[in-house]
């Protein structure tokens, strides 16, 4: 007997992101009226049932797992007829921790639970889901402290990405990846390797703690090749979308003086962006300027040219979760709160000259 059907599933055969599907039935009106028939058409043929309408799992449900992550979808974006791809790019991030934590969740004989926050903030659907599930997995900042608090009284709870940020959680398990390496050896490698020189950091989301490291991680190699570095980073995008990341290199382009050699992005999507700003305007990748990302999403690698990034364990990281949560639900709830610390490696590619 084959297994029911899931979201992800409808994502692959539908083409478009697990979390673009989340929102067809979460928020229908979000989703352009093409992408939503394509969804649901590909719902009804696979015979697959959103778990958000099982509505009578009772309250200490058990063999369920929750996943709650902050919705990244892109307006500027989604308002682009006809430009699906990019739509489904900005949600790559989550989709791979996502699939990594359902492929667990099936090893180990749990289903999944997933809720991508609204715009009013994710506070409405914690509750429900905490409600309905064994043990809870949640993305940094997506939650407000208190509620997590409350949360983990009753659930174990992992915490994912980002350094611990607040005493009242330190009781909580916790993945993150190493940004500050990671970004550290990239920027070296553009220094020393390439022989850049000047160079130009745009961060995103100015309380991210993974930014913030990724940044740090950038200054140390600076500073150690004795490169004059700013304390913030050169720009700071609102959001960390391809549409910030194309306005950020018109904004670097524009501000005269020296010309660069690197910029240096928080992450793919704001790389990918940029990168289709600078080919508008006649600067040549990477002859002119070399451009680098972090993530490692699949769209990283299939952009001309392809992107020089930091790849970091995404699926990995969702795996880990489930086994974590899984563990605390075998051994009880006692123990040392666990931290782990996931490698990640640069991957050299075109965009820097590679």
């Amino acid at each position: 007997m084959s297994s029911a059907p899931t979201v992800y599933d409808v994502a692959e055969q539908s083409g478009v992101s697990i979390a673009t599907v989340s929102r067809v039935y979460r928020n229908p009106d979000s989703v352009r009226q093409q992408t939503r028939d394509r969804v649901l058409a590909a719902a009804r043929e696979l015979g697959y049932v959103p778990s958000g309408n099982a509505r009578g799992l009772a309250s200490r449900s058990t063999g369920v797992l929750g996943l709650c992550f902050p919705d990244y979808a892109d307006p500027a974006t989604e308002a682009e007829a006809g430009d699906e791809a990019d739509d489904d790019a900005a949600m790559l991030y989550s989709d791979q921790i996502i699939r990594g934590m359902e492929r667990a969740a099936r090893r180990h004989g749990y289903a999944l639970l997933i809720a991508a926050s609204l715009k009013g903030g994710p506070e409405s659907l914690v509750a429900k889901v905490a409600g309905r599930v064994d043990g809870f997995a949640v993305l940094a900042r997506t939650v407000p402290t208190e509620e997590l608090e409350v949360i983990s009284r009753r659930l174990p709870v992992v915490m994912l990405a980002g350094p611990r940020e607040s005493d009242q959680l330190d009781h909580l398990d916790h993945i993150e990846v190493a940004n500050a390496d990671g970004q550290r050896e990239l920027t070296r490698h553009l220094v020393e390797d390439h022989g850049l020189r000047r160079l130009a950091f745009v961060g995103g989301e100015e309380y991210s703690p993974d930014v913030r490291a990724r940044f740090a991680g950038y200054r140390e190699a600076c500073l150690a090749a004795g490169i004059p570095v700013r304390e913030e980073p050169d720009l700071q995008a609102p959001l960390m979308t391809q549409a910030e990341g194309s306005r950020a290199a018109d904004a670097l382009l524009d501000r005269g003086g020296e010309p660069l050699e690197a910029m240096l992005f928080a992450n793919d999507q704001m790389a990918v962006g940029a990168l289709h700003a600078l080919e508008r305007r006649g600067v040549r990748v990477p002859e002119d300027m070399a451009v680098t990302g972090f993530d490692g999403i699949p769209l990283s690698r299939l952009v001309r040219p392809a992107l020089t990034t930091v790849r970091q364990p995404m699926r990995r990281m969702g795996e880990e979760a489930v086994d974590l949560l899984v563990q605390r639900l075998g051994a009880g709830r006692g123990g040392e709160p666990v931290s782990l610390m996931l490698p990640v490696n640069v991957a050299r590619r075109g965009s820097c000259g590679c």
